[in-house]
Parts: structure tokens; sequence; C-alpha cells
């Protein structure tokens, strides 16, 4: 009966990491495969004509019955030729943006926060890559950006600045943390519109639209604020990771869409007061940041527009009535960067970051990163290695002595696992006995195991005890290296320049002897990413299970001598800081049992068993 438990153990422990790599792993690599030859085959299609101008509102305002509009002005534009970044940007006058962590340029013609490069990030590990391209123009491949402006009442013939319109700039000079820049135009009908944009030293846009007005009569007008991307970005695919449309709207809580889902839905609305709402990818974000007492109006939604999807989310305020002679204002703030966790905030009892969740009072804005269902160990997780990159420097480093805190922690309980592997060892004799005894009773057999195993007060199912722990924390190790962006590009040393990709290196090239890329094999290329960490983290694995006695069940060992090679293959495309904490893990945890042996007067056999093993084979 201990053995059949032993083995269901295992095989569920194996099942476990099995089903977490296909879901992680395989099936995500083969979505990004499928959508990269999508990708592909869309490039190789004609060029649509256009229909309208790239830019220009298609639909309008939907009334109510109080003369109120329901949305924000959608920005849905008709599917046009595209143009490089390049030839966007030239196409009329802007405002730069330059600030140590994002440079840019703000458009005239429609005062659209539309060009953003983050500086401090780049596309590959070499730092002389380009840099992060966030926002981009209408016209381009990938139009993502953020729009402010006013609505006006049902009816009303007012003519308020759109995307189409020039600002003119008061005075002259870039968007800098000490220089902000004010945008003015007069709709020739008595209204001027001044748009004043700060910005700070990290990621944080300051709006303050203000309108005058020296006509003859009163306006009512409505602020609102936007986010807009045109067609469907591509994303990462995991089961673990959000990737789409998101915010944490007041009473509704935390809301979050991905592009399919609102695809699905069209749009969606909610009334929500101290709210947020943006778009996430795994590393980046854009987020409206109203006043947290505004009552919102929200709207997230998606449009076809020819072949592709257009999405946005928004916000409308409440009416403002400028009287004659009078002056209104509204204010808006965007964040619109890279989702660092001292920069965004992260909220945790005793310690944690304030960021701009703690600095502006928002509602959960730390939920812009995806910690998970987990976060009570993912959180702790990640400041804790956090804290030792701040001292050493070093994310490799920090992983080696965040897995010593954590045998630490667990060491009275994989004391007790290793003492009673000890034990079971030193009563193989007597098992071995019992099979003599009673070659055909299997029953008989497990019955007097049974006794033996009270007696000596042995656990049976202590060899399997200290994988069952590491999961938790492979899990939640798994999930840090995966979404946050400080372990993106992290090196540890020599060949590992990216704790958060696989292992560069590669067997079955020879290591880089030979010029090709198994990975792209049919069926299983996937399998043939095995580096020298996932070697090396497989070899620690095998030493460690031939501390353990040999299960006296056939198909038990089998199982048991088969698991390191498994796990080698099956962790080989996983992230370099997982393979390296695994192999560092599996080392300490033959120290540690070695330790436990002895003390418990029981002979390590390590390497009368390596041996054995070898013998074995050669005959």
């Amino acid at each position: 009966m201990s053995d059949n438990r032993n083995t269901i153990l295992a095989v569920i422990l194996s099942g476990l990491v099995l089903i977490a790599w296909q879901y992680f792993y395989n099936m995500p690599q083969m979505e990004k495969q499928r959508a990269e030859q999508q990708r592909q085959a869309e490039l190789q299609k004609p060029t649509p004509k256009a229909t309208a101008t790239p830019g220009q509102t298609s639909t309008t305002p939907s009334p109510s019955a109080t003369g109120a509009p329901t949305s924000a002005q959608p920005t849905a534009a008709a599917a046009g030729p595209t143009v490089s970044r390049e030839a966007a940007l030239a196409a009329g006058p802007r405002v730069k943006i330059d600030t140590p962590h994002v440079t840019g340029s703000i458009s005239l013609k429609g005062a659209r926060i539309d060009d953003i490069a983050l500086v401090k990030f780049r596309e590959t590990v070499d730092p002389n890559s380009p840099p992060i391209v966030l926002f981009s123009p209408s016209q381009t491949a990938a139009p993502y950006y953020a729009e402010f402006g006013w609505v006006p009442a049902t009816g009303s013939t007012v003519r308020l600045p759109d995307q189409n319109t020039e600002w003119q700039q008061e005075g002259s000079g870039s968007l800098t943390p000490t220089t902000p820049v004010t945008l003015k135009y007069d709709n020739g009908e008595g209204l001027t519109f001044r748009r004043t944009i700060s910005i700070d030293d990290r990621y944080l846009f300051t709006i303050k639209d203000e309108v005058s007005n020296v006509g003859n009569a009163p306006v009512t007008l409505y602020p609102f604020a936007l986010i807009a991307r045109h067609g469907t970005p591509q994303v990462s695919g995991y089961y673990i990771l959000h990737e789409g449309l998101i915010g944490y709207l007041g009473e509704h809580g935390l809301q979050e869409f991905s592009y399919k889902k609102i695809d699905d839905a069209k749009s969606v609305t909610f009334d929500a007061t101290n709210g947020w709402l943006g778009m996430t990818d795994k590393y980046w974000a854009s987020a409206l940041l109203p006043d947290t007492s505004a009552k919102l109006h929200v709207r997230y939604s998606s449009e076809a527009v020819g072949d592709r999807h257009d999405y946005q989310t928004d916000y409308l305020l409440g009416a403002q009535t400028l009287p004659i002679g009078g002056t209104i204002s509204a204010n808006a703030r965007l964040f619109a960067g890279a989702k660092e966790a001292s920069v965004v905030g992260m909220n945790f009892p005793l310690v944690g970051f304030g960021g701009y969740n703690k600095e502006l009072g928002l509602n959960h804005f730390d939920l812009l990163i995806d910690w998970g269902w987990f976060y009570f160990i993912t959180k702790p997780m990640f400041l804790a290695l956090d804290w030792f990159y701040r001292l050493f420097g070093n994310f490799g480093v920090s992983i080696l002595l965040v897995t010593v805190i954590v045998k630490l922690l667990f060491f009275p309980l994989a004391n007790k696992s290793y003492a009673s592997m000890a034990k079971m060892k030193s009563v193989q004799p007597q098992l071995q006995a019992l099979k003599e005894r009673y070659p055909d009773d299997r029953v008989k057999q497990q019955q007097e195991m049974m006794e033996i195993y009270k007696k000596e007060k042995i656990n049976p199912i202590a060899g399997c005890l200290p994988i069952a722990l590491q999961i938790p924390v492979f899990f939640s190790l798994y999930k840090v290296l995966f979404v946050t962006i400080e372990m993106r590009h992290a090196p540890f040393f020599g060949w590992i320049k990216d704790l958060s990709a696989p292992d560069p290196t590669n067997l079955f090239t020879l290591f880089g002897l030979l010029h090709y890329d198994p990975t792209q094999l049919p069926i299983f290329g996937h399998y043939l990413a095995l580096g020298i960490w996932p070697i090396i983290m497989g070899i620690t694995m095998w030493f460690q299970m031939k501390l353990n006695p040999a299960p006296p069940d056939p198909t038990q060992k089998i199982i048991f001598d088969w698991m390191p090679l498994i796990f080698t293959f099956m962790l080989a495309g996983f992230p370099a800081g997982l393979v390296i904490y695994w192999a560092w893990n599996n080392t300490l945890s033959v120290l540690q049992q070695s330790f436990i042996m002895r003390k418990n007067g029981v002979k390590v056999e390590l390497f009368d068993n390596l041996k054995a093993t070898f013998a074995r084979k050669a005959t």
C-alpha cells in the first residue's frame, strides 16, 4: 500500500509540472508562432485603399434622454495605407518630450500624446538596440495614443477641437520635468482652449484643460480622456498573465478584458468613483488616472474597422456650464511607461513600495502588475529578491540567497523528512528479507512493511516531501521572473544575459558549433532547447535521487529513475533564473540530506549508488 501511495504521489507531482509546462510554456509558444505566421500573412496582403482620412472619427457620440453624451469621442478610423513611424512624426509640427525616462513628442494636430519611447529599456539585451516604443501616431502600423478634450451636449453645434485641430504652442521649448508646455486653440466663435501639459521625471503626465468664453451664449461641456489602440497587438498569450484592457473602477473592483473578450462584448460601461483605467502589456502600460473623487462614466470598447479591431478605454466627467465671460477647467493624468514596482507601487504589510499608488492616493494601482492569485507568496518573493539585488547588484545572486533563506524556513520540516528517509534506508535489509520470506504474497509483504514503518516511525512518502515543498516556491519565483520588468534583461554570470529568458546555449547545436535552431523543428522542437543550466539542474536532481534508497516497487523505481531526465527537458525552456534556482536548491538538498543521514547513523552511499548504477549499465 505504501509503495502504491508513494508512486501515486510521485506521478501527481510530475503531472503538476507537466500541466504547468503545457500551460505556461508549450501552448503559449505555439500560439505565439501561429500569431507570427498570421502577422506575416497579413503583411503579404495588398494594402487596402483609404476610404477616409486616417484618424478621422467615423461615428459620433450617442445621445441620451438627458442630452448628455454617453461616451468620450470615439476614435475609430477607416483602414488606410500605413506609413513609417518616421514619416508620420515628420508630417506635422510637434512639441518634443525630453525626460530621463521618456522621449518623444506631442502632435500639435489634435494635441495628442502619441509618440513615446522608453529610453531606459531596450528591445534586446544589447544596450545599443532601439528603445522600447510605447505610443505611435495614427497612420503607422500600430497606432497607440492618448487624447483629452471636451464633448458638447447632444444637439449642440458649438465648434470644439478634435483630432484634426491644429493647436498652437505658446512660447517655445520642449516638455521636460521642469518646463511644462501650453497649447492654445481659438474656435473663432468666442471660445479659447488652453491645454497645459507637464511631466515628472518618470512616466506621469498631468494635463490641465481650460476654456474661456467671450462669446454671446453660455456653453455646456463634458471633459473626457481616452486611450486608443488601433489593431490587435501581439500578446504573450500566457495563462498566468493578463494583457489587454484593465482598470480598477471603485465599487466594481478590478475589471480586466482581454482583446478577445472585448471583441466579443463590443462595449461595456461602468459608472464609478475613485477609479483608473487603461491598457496593459506584459511589461508596459498606459493608464488614465482621474481625480480620485471624480464621478466617472467609463467605457471599454472594441470596434471592427475593415479587417482590424480598434480598442479604446475612456471616461467622461460630468457637465460643466461655461458662462459668458467665464472660465472652466478640467484636470487629467496619464501614466505611460514601464510597470516598475517601485514606480507603480506595491501594497504589502509592513514592507512594499509606495509609488504612484501612494503618492496620488490611487485605488489599487499596484494591480497594474499582475501578481496573480497567489500574490501573498509572489510579492514577498519579489521583495526579497529586490532587497538582495539592491545589496549585491545581481538578481542571479539574489536568487541564490533567497533559495538559502527558503531552505532555512523549511529546515525543520525538511529535517523530519530526511530523517525519515535515513531510517528508511537503514531498514532496507529488513524490507529485502520480507520479499524473500513472502515472495508470492504481496499483501503480506505490505502488511509487514507497514509494521516496520510504524515501529521505526518512518513516513513512507517522505521522499516526495522535499519536491512537494518546492512547488509553491517554484511557481512564485516563475511568476516573479515572468511578469516583473525588474527581471527583464537581468544578467547573471557568464552566458546568462537575461534571467527571465531560457538558457541560450543548446546541447543539440553542440553549444554553438552547429549553426541551426533545433527548436524550430516541427512537433519535437520545443523539447530541444536544452542548455547548460538545465543539464546542471538535471544532474543535481539525479544526485539527489541517488541519495535515497531504491524504491522496492519496480514501477516506482522506474518513475524515480526517469524523473530527473524528464524534468531536465521540461524545465529547459523555462526562464534561466528558475532553472538556476532549482539546480541550487537540489545542491543544498543533497548537502542537507547527507548531513541528516550521518546524524542518524546512516551511511551516505551516494557514490556507492552511482558506481552501482554505472556498473549495471556496463554489464
